[in-house]
Formats: C-alpha cells, structure tokens, sequence
C-alpha cells in the first residue's frame, strides 16, 4: 500500500498540464491548453486542460479528470500505478509497503502482464552488464555498431542467455507466474493436449539481443529479440505475440524517449528499424521514432498527430523497398497530416549513415534533402515512366490518386498546382481527375451496404427521440451549484403561506442571507430527498460530510478523490464552464454570461422543480396504492391523507416556483 503522504505529496507536486503534454501536443488557449483528443480520432481540438483548476475534458468523449484518472484511462493504469508513475516524474519517494508474493499473484491480468514485462526488461538488461555471456556476445554486439553505455541505458538494451530456459526459471524463483510468462509470450509452454499438464516451457528469446517496447509512458509492452546468429534458417528478428498489452499495429518504437523532443521540434522522423531510432538518438536527432519493420498503420500515424501535425518519413537507399513503403504515405495524408520524405545514398540506412556523421552533419544532410511528398513521389516514378505516356499518365492519376486523400481543400489546391508544374500539364486536366476520383470514392462509400433489410416500399417511421430524463437533468443542475458556487453568499427570497385575521391565505415575502450550500441542503432535508443518480449521491454526500467537517465545499478533494467516478464526473462539470475557450469566442467579442448574478433566481428554481418533481412522483405512487385490494379502508383513508398532504405541499412549491420565475 501506497502510504497517505506519498499520494498528497503526488497531488501536491503534480501539474496536470505537464503530466499530459507528455502524451499530448497542447497549445496556449486563455488561461487554458487545447489540443487534439487522445481517445478519439479527430481534426478539431475537443481536448481542454485547465491548469488552474488543475483538471482536464475531452469534449469529444466525455472524458475527464485529473493528472490520476488521465493516466488510467490513457495508459490503463490502476490507481496505484498512476501514483508510482507520478513519483517517478518528480521524483518523489514512495513510503510503500512491499508487495508479497500473494499480492503479486492476486493483481489482476494486465497489471501482472506489466509486472512480468517490467521484470523480464531488468533481468536482459542485468545479464548485458553483469554475466560473462552477456558481456562477450550481447555487449559486444551493441559495442561493435557503435552504441555507447549511456544509449544502452536510455533504450534498457538487453541480453537472453543462449540457454533453454535461463530466463523462465529466473522468473519462477521470483514468483512470478507461468501463466503469465506464457501470456505475454516471453515463454513458449508447451502443454499435453489431452491433460494441460505443461511438458516443456523454454525462452521466446533465447541467445537473442533484446530491444524492449515501451508505451507513451515507458510501460514495457513487449520486446524485440534480434539472432546474432548467421543461420539463414532462423528469423533474424522475434517480436512478442500480440497480447492484450501488445499490439504492434498500435506501436511505435521509441515513442517513450522520443515524445518531448517530437512536441518541441514539431517534428517526427519516422524510420523502420530499432538501431535506425538508437543511431540517430546518440547522433543527436532525438525526434525519431519506428515502426519496428511493420508496415504503417492509422494507429501509429494518430499515436503522432497527438505531439505534431508533421511527420518527415526516413527511407533506405534501397528503391525497391521504397516503392514497397511508399504507400503510407497515403495513410499519413489522409489523416490530415503534413509529410515530407528523404532518402538516403544507395546502400545507406538511418543506422548506417548516422553512424558516420556528426550531429551538425546529419541534422545538415536531413533538412537539404526534405523533399515534400509531390516532388518526391513524381520525381520517384517518372524515373519508371521516362518517355512512355501510358506509364506517365498512370504516374499523375497514382499522385491525384494520393491528393485525393487530403482532408484539406486548399492543400488539394496547392498540390495540383504544384503537380501541374513538375508533370508539365494544364491545372485543369488534373482538377478534373481529381473530381472524378473524389466521385469514385464517393460512389464506392455509398455501395457499401447499411441496411441488412431490402426497401420494401414502406416508409421507414423515424425514431422518436429519447425522452429527456427530467430528474438527471435537475440532479445535475444541483450538482453543478453546489461545485461552482456552493460556497457563496447569496441574497434569497423565499415566500411563506400564511393565514392572514380574515382566515384568507397569504403569501408572505422574506428577504434574507444564506450560504448557497446551506440553502440547497436545508431544503433537501426538508422532505428527506436524496438522489436518484448514483454517482451524483456520491458526490453529494462527499459535500455534506465536507461541510459537517470545515463549513466548506473543498473541491481539490473532489478532484483528487480516490473514488474515480466522482472525480471524473465533478471535473467533467467543472470542465463545461471552459467549453467556450474551444471555440475562441472572446477573439469574436463574444462574452460568456456570469451565472453568479443570477443565483438567486437560478438556485430555488433548480431546488422547486427538484422537490416539485419528486413530490409529483410521490403522489402518483400513493395513488397507485389505493387501487390495490389488498388495503383496508383504514390504510386506505391514512394514504389519501398523505396523498393531500403532498398534494398541498405541491401546490406551495408551483406558488413559490412561480413567484421566483
């Protein structure tokens, strides 16, 4: 367990909009960041930070929370990991209790899929620097391509021992469990078909180098395991199986170390292989990530957009493994991503040729030779078409084809033109081309079926819309006083029934001073109403205890409260009050009106329909009793009363209601 202090200590240091601008490319918006929604694919920024009320929204899903609850729902952290993961940033000590080997067993899959991962990056990288075997082959492999003691420990490089089952063993003296070697593929189990009783269980990665995967957030994933063997009939690399805590579509390595830099030089290189990310990193070009030789995915090229807009794609001098890569360059456009392309000499790669440079050279050779994806796609296959204009025209439809995918109207523009010019042919022709495609995807979108059932003539009748849920809404509504304002004093009025000499009922007006939480509690308790909403009761009681204890609404301890649905509900609503820094209206000379002027009115009209539509619920139950034969005439008559007595009570709220209206 994780002590109290730790985790006030984490609460206290923690800035939300650092722990985020970790995962996520934010920009000044007000006293706000705003950016691209890590949890949904989008072109808009839905995505606020607030970093005085330290607290975050994701407009676009929903989402919100503090530094805690983003973690756990980016990086699926549980609670005490997210805090783990916090110390570590700011180096705070964690006061824990140690986790025994009960303890280990009982977390749950993925936690222990982490656990086991996190393990099995320590013990490769211990045998690199520390076993005889390790030293004289894994070592020295990593010496002989150049790598320093200083980038091995930034990438965790490793060593499996060249022995069947010295990792596997290592691992069950610790504790851990075979299923969960077995789960993330570190350890091949093989298992009698008919018994499930384990015969043999052996290392995935045996005599291997170990390059380890690692998340946005440095949680091992997964690894890669390279054969230094010259045996033609052994894969030269392994990657771990896909599991529910690795998919390599999803992926990209390097993303851990490289993230601040890629934000900062609103940039990434995007190269193949591991040692093309490492050579460059310990030249001096720390914005580069790979996609470990798969081919490019939306996943990854979204796992970018989150930091930058930009992505310049690195590729061998090989030609033929161009032509074969070059296709994820539309997948990049069609995000609505920026892409450039540089090529290097024949026979060179990212790892190769920075190997040879220095920082200045390398960074010299990258900028000269950025070449925007028209020049270099055109100036690629015109090589193919040289004086065939069957083969040319095929060229221009292949790059209109590649514009087509461009989000961006005026870019479509601007890259026509510039096509027009290389390929010497008229603006016109190629707009036109580029209709037709635009036509032909759209056709063939609206072939795809969406209805399972055939027309049969009959019109479809529209669905009738949800019913608003009257009682959420109100809930809601008094919720949202409470955390905005429920530490305000307000001027009330309120309006008594009275009967005046002549036996004649009156309505009396009070004019007087109450905190806003008082006057929302009292005349809940009036008629011993709670919530109907679960979380909303949460939160409600949260208050009410708060104020029993201090007079006062804290709402830090709302936020940071270890309950997640009530800090992600409280900053979700604290959130709304800052959706119109989205949308820039104050550039517009568009004001927001301040709600604190009108509580008075706001606040009994919230609380009178609230009791107002609870007694009306009341009173239709009641009446519901009477028509059961089972009462007697005596219980009967005792809930008629009670049905007049609310019925009264209704009345004198639709009064008041009307008065405050």
């Amino acid at each position: 367990m994780i002590s109290r202090d730790t985790i006030d200590k984490v609460f206290e240091t923690a800035r939300v909009e650092e722990v985020i601008g970790d995962f996520v490319n934010l920009k000044k918006a007000g006293a706000n960041f705003k950016g691209l929604s890590p949890f949904t694919d989008e072109k808009t920024p839905s995505f606020m930070v607030s970093p005085v009320k330290q607290i975050w929204k994701d407009f676009s899903t929903g989402k919100g929370g503090n530094a805690i609850t983003f973690l756990m729902e980016h990086e699926h952290y549980s609670y005490p990991e997210a805090i783990r993961y916090l110390a570590r940033k700011y180096n705070i000590e964690i006061e824990e209790t140690q986790q025994t080997d009960e303890q280990k067993q009982v977390a749950d899959e993925r936690e222990s899929m982490y656990l086991v991962s996190e393990f099995a990056k320590e013990h490769f990288h211990k045998n690199l620097f520390h076993s005889e075997k390790g030293k004289a082959i894994g070592l020295t492999y990593f010496k002989a391509r150049g790598f320093t003691d200083e980038i091995i420990q930034k990438f965790a490089l490793g060593y499996a021992l060249d022995e069947w089952s010295a990792f596997t063993d290592a691992a069950i003296e610790k504790k851990y469990d075979l299923e969960f070697l077995d789960k993330t593929g570190l350890t091949i189990v093989k298992r009698n078909t008919e018994t499930g009783i384990v015969e043999r269980k052996f290392d995935r990665f045996k005599g291997r180098v170990i390059f380890p995967i690692q998340s946005m957030s440095g949680r091992i994933l997964g690894f890669g395991g390279r054969t230094l063997l010259t045996d033609k009939k052994v894969a030269k690399y392994v990657n771990s199986p896909e599991s529910i805590i690795y998919h390599k579509s999803k992926v990209l390595y390097g993303i851990f170390q490289a993230k601040q830099s890629i934000a900062k030089m609103n940039n990434c290189y995007l190269v193949e292989g591991y040692t093309d990310v490492i050579s460059m990193v310990q030249t001096g070009i720390e914005n580069v990530v790979a996609s470990s030789g798969t081919a490019l995915t939306p996943d990854q090229i979204r796992l970018i957009n989150r930091l930058t807009p930009n992505i310049t794609v690195l590729f061998d001098g090989d030609a033929a493994g161009i032509r074969a890569s070059i296709r994820g360059i539309d997948l990049i456009l069609e995000q609505g991503m920026n892409v450039k392309v540089i090529t290097f000499p024949d026979g060179e790669d990212p790892d190769s040729f920075a190997r040879n440079k220095t920082k200045e050279e390398l960074k010299e050779y990258l900028e000269e030779n950025a070449k925007d994806f028209i020049q270099f796609k055109a100036s690629l296959l015109l090589e193919d078409a040289k004086n065939d204009p069957i083969k040319k025209a095929e060229l221009i439809r292949d790059i209109v084809a590649s514009i087509s995918k461009i989000p961006n109207n005026i870019q479509k523009e601007i890259y026509i033109q510039e096509c027009a010019s290389i390929m010497g042919i008229s603006e016109n022709v190629l707009f036109n081309e580029l209709s037709q495609n635009i036509k032909r995807e759209q056709r063939g979108a609206s072939k795809k079926p969406i209805l399972k059932t055939p027309f049969t003539g009959v019109k479809k009748e529209t669905k009738k819309a949800e019913a608003v849920n009257r009682l959420e809404v109100l809930e809601s509504a008094l919720i949202w006083v409470l955390l905005l304002y429920g530490n305000n004093e307000v001027d009330f009025v309120d309006y008594v029934s009275e009967i005046d000499d002549k036996g004649k009922k009156i309505i009396k007006k009070e004019e007087y001073i109450n905190v806003v939480s008082n006057e929302v509690y009292v005349n809940l308790q009036e008629d011993e109403i709670e919530f109907t909403n679960p979380v909303f009761l949460k939160i409600y009681y949260e208050i009410i205890q708060q104020l029993n204890q201090g007079q006062v609404i804290d709402i830090d301890s709302l936020i940071n409260n270890e309950d997640i649905e009530i800090a992600s509900k409280v900053t979700s609503i604290l959130m709304d009050e800052e959706k119109h820094v989205l949308s820039d209206w104050e550039r517009h000379d568009i004001i927001p009106k301040k709600k604190v002027r009108g509580l008075p009115k706001f606040v009994p009209d919230v609380i009178y329909n609230f009791r107002g539509l609870l007694v009306e619920e009341k009173i239709n139950t009641l009446k519901e009793l009477t028509k059961t034969t089972a009462n007697t005439l005596k219980d009967s008559q005792e809930i008629l009363v009670m049905v007049n007595d609310y019925s009264e009570l209704r009345i004198l709220l639709s009064e008041k209601l009307n008065r405050v209206v």
